[in-house]
């Protein structure tokens, strides 16, 4: 079969790999139709991360098709058409009962992610073998472990773009919103105007936030939310320095800041010389630079939430204003199957609509051209779908569409 390949940084490459098979009784045999590039893949296309190997096959947003089923699979049979959450999740330890299936016991064995974090997360579609080396979705078949745990069927009505994104980047964007406690009423302020970053937007909005304020440096990107999003505030960056802006934006408020900043972003965005060098010298993996700015933007007793990639160790960390402004900080990957029986009525009601974010079309053997033109930011790219198969077309979703 055909799947997307990483053969090395800025390397993507359409490769015939072995199909998949059903190999363990649990196990779903899944033909592709539609699969995304997420904000996060680009992190391995341009730095790559540890355990990722050459020819590993990517993606964990995709959806399908059922082939074949394990003997043990009871809830799904062949010709379901059902979307797969990115995080693998086994439904029966005790971080699964509990509502973290990202961080399931039993689907990663890697004992460098155990050695360098204390415990390993779950496993993940397409992330390298520091998260359990499971082939990724960009590919014509994939293997989901766990079938009737991590696969849920598409109800009748609604497209597969409408309901792809239930994947990962809307339960994402939902999540952050959680870790962040947004009500009715919060002033918010997020960092990256990507699409788990819009998502956010949309769902703080949802959630009756009175302000949204969205942080980036591409302007078209900003043209964008404010085209879908009517009522967000934008913010650009290289115009105006971010923490000093937001002071004046937020200076009538009563806590004078954001009640709550979420970072939509992730590790590889350095914004000072400081962290640029030494992330080169990789004397740290990661940079704080737009962790600090939540930290000094935020109001005080503020909330501020993590779903930007973050790998490792980050230097220069403003923790004394941390502390002594009693924030309360929370990160994490999103346990995907928690908030499906919140999300998919919300999608199937039109309240949410994830799909907004979709701006290219292509088929998968143009992969490479998509993750070309999602990090150069070319062509209005906010988010690519890559459609398997003979009847993949090329689309362009002019700027203003839903």
């Amino acid at each position: 079969m055909q799947a997307v390949s990483w053969m090395g940084k800025k390397n993507m490459q359409l490769k015939e790999v072995p199909r998949p098979m059903v190999t363990d009784p649990t196990d779903v045999l899944l033909r592709v139709t539609n699969t995304a590039i997420c904000g996060s893949d680009l992190h391995l296309y341009l730095h790559g991360m540890p355990g990722l190997k050459s020819g590993d096959v990517l993606g964990h947003e995709f959806m399908g098709v059922v082939e074949e089923v394990g003997e043990s699979v009871t809830n799904l049979k062949r010709g379901d058409r059902v979307l797969v959450a990115f995080d693998i999740a086994c439904g029966q330890c005790f971080f699964c009962n509990h509502g973290y299936q990202s961080s399931c016991d039993s689907t990663n064995p890697s004992k460098v992610q155990e050695a360098m974090y204390g415990q390993a997360a779950g496993g993940f579609f397409g992330y390298s073998h520091l998260t359990g080396g499971y082939q990724g979705g960009q590919a014509e078949f994939v293997r989901v472990p766990f079938g009737d745990i991590n696969c849920l069927k598409v109800p009748e009505g609604l497209t597969d773009h409408e309901a792809l994104f239930l994947t990962d980047i809307l339960p994402t964007a939902w999540h952050a919103n959680e870790m962040g406690e947004v009500h009715e009423g919060d002033v918010v302020a997020i960092w990256g105007a990507g699409p788990v970053g819009i998502l956010a937007a949309h769902v703080a909005q949802h959630r009756g936030a009175r302000r949204v304020i969205m942080i980036d440096s591409v302007q078209d990107r900003l043209d964008f939310v404010k085209q879908k999003l009517p009522g967000v505030e934008t913010l650009n960056y290289k115009e105006k320095e971010t923490v000093s802006a937001l002071r004046e934006m937020t200076a009538d408020e009563p806590g004078r800041g954001p009640d709550v900043v979420i970072e939509a972003a992730g590790f590889h965005y350095s914004k000072s010389w400081l962290h640029a060098i030494e992330m080169k010298l990789q004397v740290e993996t990661d940079t704080a630079d737009m962790l600090n700015e939540m930290i000094t933007a935020v109001r005080k007793g503020g909330r501020i939430s993590i779903v930007g990639v973050y790998v490792g160790y980050v230097n220069h960390l403003n923790i004394g204003a941390f502390m002594e402004k009693q924030l309360t900080m929370r990160g994490g990957q999103t346990p995907t199957q928690r908030y499906w029986p919140t999300l998919l009525p919300k999608v199937q009601a039109g309240e949410l609509k994830p799909s907004m974010v979709i701006t290219h079309v292509l088929p998968l053997e143009q992969a490479p051209k998509g993750f070309q033109l999602f990090n150069d930011k070319q062509d209005g790219c906010i988010k690519v779908v890559l459609q398997p198969g003979p009847t993949a077309a090329v689309t362009m979703a002019p700027a203003g569409s839903t």
